[in-house]
């Protein structure tokens, strides 16, 4: 994808969804529109490029997720299964997901890379893995299945 494409494609989106009548993904992209513009001001500049408007969207999942949380242990699930299905709208911009055992190769590759001997390496660890993974796994999980590994 070119820079203009996934902006494009978030506002082609919204067209689609107001035609459709589909309120939560209409909503849900006019936040995330509303973000990055903000972003953008923010960095001082006119558009963000595809990796900037990725760390937005994976803001936005990480503020779902968040919530999604605290509505569940408010008892309030109407609220809760709005969230998910706002975040699903979000998901569906961020590359695949890796599943765990493509996760623990890397994790493993990094800790051989990295010479790491225990928990006083982790952030090393991290940094290594992190940039391996970016976008692609989530940064708790990775965290959880580092500290488990280095035990």
């Amino acid at each position: 994808m070119t820079e203009k494409s996934l902006s494009s494609k978030i506002e082609n989106e919204i067209k689609t969804a107001l035609k459709a009548g589909d309120k939560i993904k209409v909503s849900t992209l006019r936040m995330l529109k509303a973000d990055i513009v903000n972003e953008a001001i923010a960095r001082k500049k006119s558009d963000l490029n595809e990796s900037e408007i990725m760390a937005v969207i994976g803001r936005q999942i990480k503020r779902h997720l968040d919530s999604i949380e605290q509505f569940q242990k408010g008892k309030r699930l109407d609220l809760a299964e709005k969230e998910k299905q706002e975040l699903e709208v979000l998901k569906s911009y961020m590359p695949e997901q890796l599943k765990d055992d493509e996760i623990e190769k890397i994790i493993r590759l990094a800790i051989s890379e990295t010479n790491a001997s225990g928990a006083k390496d982790m952030g090393r660890v991290m940094k290594a893995v992190t940039e391996k993974t970016k976008m692609r796994a989530d940064g708790k999980k990775v965290s959880d299945m580092v500290k488990k590994l280095l035990g």
